[in-house]
């Protein structure tokens, strides 16, 4: 739990804090890269060996906690780009991808989701892979240089390719702008001839990688959730002690307290969920399931606590521009990203029922 972190978690929880205010005073995404360099965020994501500080899940955990509970901007520039699928890669995807990526002279992308009867598939020939396919839905890919990319190779199995975005053979058929105001890109691959040495690890072995991945990030999604809702329940808290225009509390009435302990209810077991899942993972526990739990679950009520707050807030919660408005279309945003909550929910399901994976 949050109470029983170490002082030096404290004290990172702490840095945080301080670390999200000053972020208010940032211009722009670069001014708030540099600060989060020089404090020492931006580390926290990248290998030592490449002069990261590779913070685990549960300092990540309370880092992203804390950082997202003060809602500042660019609250995405604060930790850099970890090494993701590459991680640990052999020559020449790291000298050519991984390192660049790391010192954010190359941008990535990870291509996962396809379009219903549209595989992506390859071939071997001699020393190259021919792909074929497209995906769907490629966040940042309109701005990535290279595209790590989730193929079925005949034969073999899933693996994961590194596709740079200007080689001949792939095409951005699509770039659109989701409700929350982040940017994504479709592409197609028509007859894409690869060296075989962009494939990471070993043919088959795609989908673990991806997996360990998209396992990362829905706890990092989770502990910003949780953030969330602590701004939002204490701005709301704020809001109904405040006066309404018969000087008494807004808070006052029966209904709203009752809509304000739902939100409260929502925001501890989401944050009860989030600390127990890291721990977990900060033990080496295989955390796949309860990493489900804890995304659905932090998603979905953080989507409750913000549409309550605007119900108690009023009609100035619904103009553009309000912290709460900007806030609605954003995590409604998170229901979906890495695995719809109704498809998660079928592999909990599944993980429990089928494998006996999973704790409560």
């Amino acid at each position: 739990m949050p109470e029983q972190l170490s002082e030096e978690l404290l004290t990172l929880r702490e840095r945080a804090t301080q670390f999200a205010e000053g972020l208010h005073a940032a211009q722009d995404r670069t001014e708030a890269v540099a600060a989060a360099r020089q404090a020492g965020f931006y580390q926290m994501t990248q290998p030592r060996r490449y002069g990261g500080s590779a913070a685990g899940p549960l300092a990540l955990t309370v880092a992203r906690e804390e950082l997202a509970a003060n809602n500042p901007p660019f609250l995405d520039a604060v930790f850099g780009p970890g090494p993701g699928v590459l991680d640990r890669c052999p020559e020449p995807l790291a000298s050519n991808y991984l390192e660049p990526m790391l010192r954010g002279e190359k941008r990535s992308a990870f291509a996962f989701t396809e379009p219903e009867g549209n595989p992506t598939t390859g071939r071997l020939e001699g020393g190259e892979l021919v792909v074929d396919g497209s995906k769907s839905y490629v966040t940042g890919g309109a701005d990535a240089d290279f595209i790590n990319t989730l193929v079925r190779i005949e034969g073999s199995g899933p693996a994961l390719v590194v596709i740079d975005t200007n080689a001949p053979g792939i095409r951005m058929t699509e770039r659109f702008e989701s409700l929350d105001g982040s940017h994504h890109a479709a592409f197609e691959f028509r007859g894409l001839r690869v060296a075989a040495d962009r494939i990471i690890g070993k043919p088959g072995e795609g989908l673990p990688r991806a997996m360990g991945q998209i396992v990362d990030t829905r706890l990092a999604i989770s502990a910003q959730c949780v953030g969330l809702a602590r701004w939002v329940v204490g701005k709301t808290g704020d809001h109904l002690l405040s006066p309404d225009r018969q000087g008494k509390p807004r808070g006052a009435r029966e209904g709203i307290r009752l809509r304000y302990a739902d939100m409260r209810m929502d925001t501890y077991a989401a944050r009860s969920m989030l600390y127990r899942t890291a721990r977990l993972a900060e033990s080496g526990a295989n955390t796949v399931n309860e990493g489900i739990m804890c995304k659905v679950f932090a998603t979905e009520a953080i989507g409750r606590i913000v549409d309550a707050a605007m119900q108690l807030h009023g009609g100035r919660a619904l103009v553009v521009g309000h912290p709460l408005e900007a806030l609605y279309r954003r995590v409604r945003a998170l229901r979906l990203a890495e695995g719809a909550s109704d498809v998660l929910r079928l592999n909990l399901a599944r993980g429990a029922l089928d494998l006996g994976k999973g704790t409560l």
